[in-house]
């Protein structure tokens, strides 16, 4: 029985990868460094900034990567103004609610970050709890944010569906046991299920993801009659 949904948030619920891609650019290119979709997709999109920055800019003290690190990230809050979530978002939200299930958000984005991007969307109250990776022994792809967020909702991994968009989301969340739900917005949809996704949809308003979630919820009418 279904009892949770556990959403990562870049890429998942809202697509801010062209932003992070606008930010890394500009950045990257005070070091002469140009990069493209490629680049970007295999060697920055779903990864920490610390690993990111020590692998391309391994010149960097520990000091200066956090510097520039930051400096990234206050520049993507700069151009996220005006962020919206993905299609049937909000329609997801309301079916959760109808149907009591938990929700929790799990996400490697800073702090700052996660904070400015739920106030920015309008839902800073819409999950049970809020699990970030400096706030866990390591971050994704590693499974210990969604072990912590599966704690701290107090169900089993088979209670839970994940859905997240990268592939170290997605590794991170079959880690830890979880039907992981690949969401299409940056990652071509078989790399989504070659790392270990059941099912890539390109937005909440799927079919599949709805026909799903209603079997997950509604009882089985036929092995009900069977008992009779």
């Amino acid at each position: 029985m279904l009892a949770a949904i556990l959403f990562d948030l870049d890429g998942t619920i809202v697509n801010t990868d062209p932003i992070h891609y606008r930010a890394w650019q500009e950045m990257l290119l005070n070091y002469s460094i140009e990069i493209d979709e490629t680049f970007y997709k295999s060697r920055i999109s779903g990864r920490l900034n610390p690993e990111i920055v020590k692998d391309i800019l391994p010149q960097l003290s520990v000091a200066e990567g956090q510097k520039f690190a930051d400096e990234k990230e206050a520049l993507f809050r700069k151009l996220a103004l005006n962020l919206k979530p993905l299609s049937g978002f909000s329609e997801l939200l309301a079916w959760t609610e109808i149907h009591q299930l938990k929700r929790a958000l799990v996400t490697n984005a800073p702090k700052l970050n996660a904070e400015f991007m739920l106030e920015v969307l309008g839902i800073k109250e819409a999950f049970h709890t809020i699990v970030l990776a400096d706030d866990c022994i390591a971050g994704k792809p590693d499974p210990a944010p969604y072990q912590a967020a599966l704690k701290k909702l107090e169900i089993e991994a088979e209670e839970a569906i994940a859905l997240e968009d990268s592939p170290s989301g997605i590794r991170a969340a079959v880690g830890a046991d979880i039907r992981t739900i690949g969401i299409a917005s940056t990652h071509d949809p078989q790399v989504l299920q070659e790392v270990g996704a059941f099912m890539a949809i390109p937005d909440f308003t799927d079919l599949q993801l709805w026909t799903l979630l209603s079997s997950l919820i509604e009882p089985d009418l036929s092995a009900i009659a069977s008992n009779f």
